[in-house]
């Protein structure tokens, strides 16, 4: 079996990666700092996967953990839009410098290949639907930017330190285990846990925004399709969503719906930095990665609440 790190692993996305590769039987190591996963994320795992509590912007660290690895999933990021606004510099040190630590550890240890997130923020507002990877990128946050420069550092890494990497661009992913705790929680388990608590989520804006919304499932084989890509894949960027797009006002009714409660949504003003609409074509992945979303939005919503409603009568009880 092969021996893999993921970075930011006891986050959302990167414990569900993490979990896949620990039950196909690979050797796996997390690398987490905690700032914003939880080591409870990996409970079903723990046993069975190496835990290194440390950061990306730790280059030393990052060279000695990634020693006789085949390919590293880089997930560690501060990975929101309004938590950039806020603090810009902070973003930059994590998703920028700590990218950069991440290739240049990598390259220093032989890895064969980096697959690190990237995120389709870095298309912005362009009116262009659906957008594809050869579209210019026109960041809006700082969050946005930091993402975009990752996707220059790999295609660098790739082109002239012969590190091969992936870039894959996730559009709003959602699933078990993402936090709604935090003030810069995603909207779907926000509005899950809000209609669960019988309380009215917030709709920042008039609700018309729209996103491709990909469920975590699909995420997970993106990147292990990533991982054994041939050659032709590498230093190149990948849209990774459905192809398919919903309001965010029909995607509260949606999951409202679902909860079976009648209680209406209430609207705030728009979120600096957000953008209008979103829509991926997933062509390319499809091409070079075989990629092929095999959850759909109502069956990924289906599961999602069914999780969150386990866990809130877990916490009444």
């Amino acid at each position: 079996m092969a021996r893999f790190v993921v970075t930011g692993g006891a986050g959302f996305i990167g414990s569900h990666l993490a979990g896949s590769l620990v039950d196909q039987g690979h050797t796996v190591t997390v690398i987490d700092d905690l700032s914003t996963g939880h080591e409870t994320n990996l409970t079903d795992w723990r046993d069975r996967l190496r835990f290194v509590r440390g950061s990306i912007t730790d280059l030393e660290l990052l060279r000695a953990e990634f020693q006789g690895v085949d390919v590293v999933f880089h997930q560690a990021a501060l990975a929101s839009v309004p938590r950039s606004v806020a603090d810009p510099l902070a973003s930059n040190e994590a998703n920028v410098t700590g990218t950069l630590k991440v290739f240049l550890a990598a390259r220093d240890a032989g890895v064969r290949r980096v697959v690190y997130a990237a995120s389709s923020s870095a298309y912005g507002d362009s009116e262009v639907l659906p957008k594809h990877e050869d579209m210019l990128a026109k960041p809006l946050s700082p969050y946005a930017v930091t993402k975009y420069v990752n996707e220059l550092y790999g295609a660098v890494f790739s082109e002239l330190f012969a590190l091969p990497t992936i870039g894959l661009r996730y559009f709003n992913v959602f699933g078990p285990r993402q936090d709604p705790k935090s003030q810069y929680a995603a909207v779907v388990p926000l509005f899950i846990t809000k209609f669960l608590a019988q309380e009215a989520p917030t709709i920042h804006g008039d609700g018309g925004q729209s996103r491709d919304f990909t469920y975590i499932d699909n995420v997970v084989a993106a990147n292990l399709n990533a991982a054994a890509a041939d050659s032709r894949a590498d230093g190149k960027i990948y849209n990774i969503a459905c192809g398919a797009a919903i309001t965010v006002k029909d995607l509260c009714l949606q999951i409202r719906e679902l909860i079976g409660s009648a209680i209406e949504p209430v609207y705030g003003p728009p979120r600096a930095g957000d953008v209008r609409h979103s829509l991926a074509d997933i062509g390319r992945a499809r091409e070079l990665l075989a990629f092929e979303p095999t959850t759909t939005l109502a069956e990924g919503l289906q599961r999602t609440v069914d999780w969150y409603r386990a866990q809130h009568r877990g916490g009444a009880a």
